[in-house]
């Protein structure tokens, strides 16, 4: 199959645009920076043949590639984030592309501590031969995830130039903040009007997901006894303290980021802020079954009460916020969607790999709003650091991938 497309050209353009979101700020979008990519993107569309292309006060880009068949085909959406996380700077990014990787160490010539090796990143020997796009070493590449967004460009490009590809009709969708858990907040369902989803924000080529956590998070609110320091005996009760006495009771050695793995869940903090008289501590819960986090949840609140036994005259609050939950739940029920993604996969050649997400995707909140929505490589690797990279090659396998997807569906409607 010959593709008509530049995969390589659009990312390394979308990468040099900053968009990194911000878990701090209170707007939608959380920085408007991420709108610069988004009227990129409106624009690229629209050149090459998507009509209806269209970025709206969110940054959201909505856009269609019209069916070429006379089939009842359900319409299928596929989806990726324009933001970049906020773990490393995405400002001034310069992409390298390490053409016909030989296996040796890449050393990043911007910051020469930053070193890619095959022996300690597995899949990058597999990569030899291939095209490894990387930074320059002062920044994250981007590849998270627009490697995804290049990637549906690229076959938006390749469908419209080949229209006797038989498929339906395509919705596009490219959201802001999704690094900061607010991926979806303002996506309009009733325009997107779509039946199915996927997400292109996956990893190693032929991984296919989907199965992420549930997700709560859980703010806990000490408030203490203030008095004069100078007069304080037997009568201040410091919330700052009751702050460090439930984070030194937290489990050692268990529900842990760092003591769990595979379908482990964990309770981590996540900041701590405050003053003497009231204090706070955040906290993400996780865990792939949804009933576990209630569990978890409830550990974490008789802990607090054996805090509070040392301060009799203070009270806390315990406040939890779903997040997402588990995509399974609702794809469980749609098993073609996840079996398509397969057959797809397997036509290219590739075996496909099937492992949970320790995390969530956009597709876990969309699954939930109505589009049950996996998740597809891309081939990003060592996301959010600056040892970012992605193979071109895995890149065109996925818009290979995506082109059959789109086939099968037409072929099993």
């Amino acid at each position: 199959m010959k593709f008509d497309h530049n995969v390589l050209d659009r990312f390394l353009k979308y990468v040099k645009i900053d968009t990194q979101s911000d878990p701090t700020s209170k707007t939608a979008p959380t920085t408007e920076k991420q709108k610069d990519l988004s009227r990129v993107l409106v624009e690229d569309l629209k050149a090459i043949g998507v009509t209806d292309a269209e970025t709206d006060q969110y940054g959201y880009v909505y856009g269609t590639i019209p069916a070429t068949t006379t089939k009842n085909v359900p319409t299928i959406c596929f989806c990726s984030h324009v933001d970049t996380a906020p773990d490393a700077s995405g400002t001034n990014v310069k992409p390298i592309v390490h053409r016909n990787y030989d296996g040796s160490d890449i050393i990043l010539p911007d910051d020469t501590t930053q070193i890619l090796s095959t022996e300690k990143m597995p899949y990058l020997k597999e990569k030899i031969g291939d095209d490894i796009i990387t930074s320059s070493g002062t920044t994250l590449l981007g590849s998270d995830d627009k490697s995804g967004v290049a990637i549906i460009m690229a076959l938006a490009e390749h469908l419209i130039k080949n229209p006797q590809i038989k498929h339906g009709k395509i919705r596009i969708l490219y959201t802001p903040d999704e690094e900061v858990g607010r991926g979806v907040n303002h996506v309009d369902m009733e325009k997107l009007g779509a039946d199915f989803g996927y997400t292109l924000d996956g990893g190693e080529a032929g991984t296919m997901e989907d199965e992420t956590f549930s997700a709560d998070g859980v703010k806990v609110t000490f408030k203490g006894v203030i008095i004069h320091p100078g007069y304080a005996k037997g009568k201040l009760e410091n919330a700052l303290k009751m702050v460090g006495d439930l984070l030194s009771l937290l489990p050692k050695y268990r529900l842990s980021p760092e003591t769990t793995n595979k379908r482990d869940g964990f309770v981590h903090p996540t900041s701590i802020g405050g003053i003497s008289e009231e204090a706070f501590a955040t906290f993400i819960v996780r865990d792939f079954t949804t009933a576990n986090l209630e569990k978890y949840e409830n550990e974490l609140r008789k802990l607090c009460d054996i805090v509070m036994k040392n301060y009799p005259n203070s009270t806390y609050e315990f406040e939890v916020k779903e997040q997402y939950r588990n995509m399974k739940e609702i794809l469980d029920k749609h098993p073609q969607v996840a079996a398509f993604a397969e057959k797809a996969i397997e036509r290219t050649g590739y075996k496909v790999v099937k492992e949970p997400i320790r995390g969530g995707t956009d597709g876990s909140r969309l699954s939930f709003m109505g589009l049950p929505c996996p998740n597809i490589y891309t081939g990003m690797q060592q996301i959010h650091s600056k040892r970012e990279w992605v193979s071109l090659q895995d890149m065109e396998k996925a818009v290979e991938t995506l082109t059959h997807l789109v086939m099968i569906w037409e072929e099993e409607s």
